[in-house]
C-alpha cells in the first residue's frame, strides 16, 4: 500500500472509530441508567490513555458497567482482579512456574495477567497490599513490572485502567495509587422512581438481546497514540485552563502540575470523540472529574468549570440548589400524613418544579442554538426529573411504573 492510500485509509478510519465509541457510549448509556455521563467519561479517558476510579457504594454496577465497556474492544487482552491486603505481586503479574521451578528455573507465567492487558478493571484498588504497591504504581504509571527473579523489566501494553472502589483511601500508602487515576467519577444509588421502576422490570422480562456495536483494538489504539495527540489546542483553551488554575486556587483546591498537564490529553480525546479537530470550551467540561481530592470539593470544582463553560450554567446550577432544597423537605416530611404531603406538594413543590424544568428546557434551547454544552443543563434537568418523580410517588402515590408518562 503506498503513503498515500495510507493516509486516505487513516483518514477513513479515524471518524469511524469516533463514530463507534459514540455507538458504544450511547449504547451503554441506555442500558445503564443515570450513568450516561459517567460512560461518556470512561471512554474519554481510554481514549486518552489514562485510567479512572468509579466511586460509590456496592450495588451500583461499577464492575458490570467497567466490563461491558471493555468488553467491547475487539481483539484486546483483558485482565481482571478484585484486590485484598494480602493480594501478593505474583498474583496480579504472573505466578511462579512450577514446572520450570521443579527444573531448577525461575520463570513467572505471565499470560492472562495484567503483564499482557491492553485493558484492566481492577476491583478495589485501595485495598491493594503493601507487597503490589510498587508493582501497581509502576504497571499504572510507566506500563512496566519488574519481574520477580530481578530481570530486565517487562514493557506492558495497558492503554488504560478503569478501577473502582466503596471507598476513598484511608491510609498513606493507598493514597498514592489515588493520586494516579487522573479522572474520578461519583455514583449513587438510582435517583429517578421511574428509572427504578425499569430496573425492576428488568429482571422479570426478557429483552430483545441489545444493539452491541464494538471498535477493532488496532483503531483504538491509532486513536490513542495518533489521532488524539494530533488534535489541535488552541491559545482561548490555554487561557481558559490557566484561568481555571486560577479561580481554583483562590478557593484552596490546588492540582498538581503532572495533573492538569495530563488533563489535556482528555480535552482532546473529548474532541476526536465528538469528531472535532479543535478542542473547544464545551470539553473542558470533563475537568469536573479531574480536579478535586476529596467528593466535598467536587461541587466547587463543578461550578467553576461549568461558568467558565457555559454562561448558562449558573442559572442552571442555581435551578439545582432550588431542586435539591425540594428534595430535603421531602426527605424531612418522611411519616407525615397523605394530606399534609398533598398540601406541600400543592403550595410549594408543584409550581417550583414545573418552573425550574419549563426554564431548563429553555436554557437548553438557547444553549444548543448557540452550539454551547447541554452537559451541565442535562444533568440538572435529570434531577429535576428524579425529584419530581419521587413527588409524584412518595408525596402523591402516583405509581412509579406509569411515572415516566406523566413526566
Amino acid at each position: 500500500m503506498g503513503a498515500q492510500e495510507q493516509e486516505v485509509e487513516d483518514a477513513q478510519g479515524v471518524p469511524d472509530t469516533a463514530a463507534r465509541l459514540r455507538a458504544i457510549s450511547d449504547e451503554l448509556a441506555e442500558r445503564f441508567y443515570e450513568r450516561a455521563d459517567v460512560v461518556r467519561t470512561l471512554v474519554i479517558t481510554l481514549l486518552a490513555g489514562q485510567h479512572s476510579l468509579v466511586l460509590g457504594p456496592p450495588g451500583t454496577a461499577k464492575s458490570e458497567l467497567a466490563r461491558e465497556l471493555t468488553g467491547r474492544i475487539e481483539g484486546a487482552s483483558y485482565w481482571e482482579i478484585l484486590l485484598s491486603k494480602f493480594t501478593a505481586p505474583t498474583r496480579m503479574f504472573g505466578p511462579i512456574d512450577v514446572a520450570a521451578l521443579a527444573r531448577g528455573e525461575y520463570r513467572q507465567v505471565y499470560d492472562g495477567r495484567a503483564t499482557t492487558a491492553h485493558v484492566a478493571f481492577i476491583d478495589e484498588i485501595f485495598k491493594c497490599s503493601t507487597a503490589a504497591l510498587n508493582e501497581t504504581l509502576g504497571f499504572l504509571n510507566e506500563r512496566i513490572y519488574h519481574p520477580e527473579n530481578g530481570g530486565e523489566p517487562i514493557r506492558c501494553p495497558l492503554i488504560g485502567a478503569i478501577t473502582a472502589s466503596n471507598e476513598l483511601p484511608g491510609e498513606e500508602d493507598a493514597a498514592a495509587v489515588y493520586d494516579r487515576l487522573l479522572v474520578r467519577l461519583e455514583v449513587g444509588y438510582l435517583e429517578d422512581p421511574s428509572n427504578f421502576a425499569a430496573l425492576v422490570r428488568s429482571a422479570v422480562s426478557r429483552p430483545e438481546p441489545p444493539t452491541r456495536t464494538t471498535v477493532e483494538l488496532t483503531a483504538l489504539r491509532h486513536a490513542v497514540t495518533e489521532a488524539v495527540p494530533a488534535v489541535d489546542v488552541p491559545d482561548l483553551i490555554v487561557d481558559a485552563v490557566c484561568t481555571l488554575r486560577a479561580a481554583l486556587r483562590r478557593k484552596e483546591l490546588v492540582a498538581s502540575d503532572r495533573r492538569w498537564r495530563q488533563a489535556v490529553g482528555l480535552l482532546q480525546a473529548s474532541a476526536y470523540l465528538d469528531g472535532r479537530p479543535a478542542v473547544a470550551e464545551t470539553d473542558l467540561s470533563v475537568l469536573t472529574h479531574v480536579l478535586w481530592d476529596s467528593p466535598a470539593d467536587r461541587p466547587t470544582v463543578e461550578r467553576e468549570v461549568l461558568h467558565l463553560v457555559n454562561p448558562d450554567a449558573k442559572e442552571a446550577l442555581d435551578l439545582a440548589d432550588t431542586i435539591d432544597e425540594l428534595e430535603a423537605q421531602l426527605d424531612a416530611m418522611a411519616g407525615q400524613s397523605r394530606e399534609a404531603l398533598s398540601e406541600w406538594v400543592i403550595k410549594k413543590a408543584h409550581n417550583k418544579l414545573a418552573l425550574a424544568g419549563k426554564r431548563l428546557e429553555k436554557l437548553r434551547e438557547e444553549a444548543a442554538g448557540a452550539g454551547r454544552s447541554t452537559v451541565a443543563i442535562d444533568r440538572v434537568t435529570g434531577r429535576q426529573r428524579a425529584v419530581r418523580a419521587r413527588v409524584l410517588t412518595e408525596a402523591l402515590g402516583v405509581d412509579a411504573s406509569t411515572v415516566q408518562a406523566q413526566l
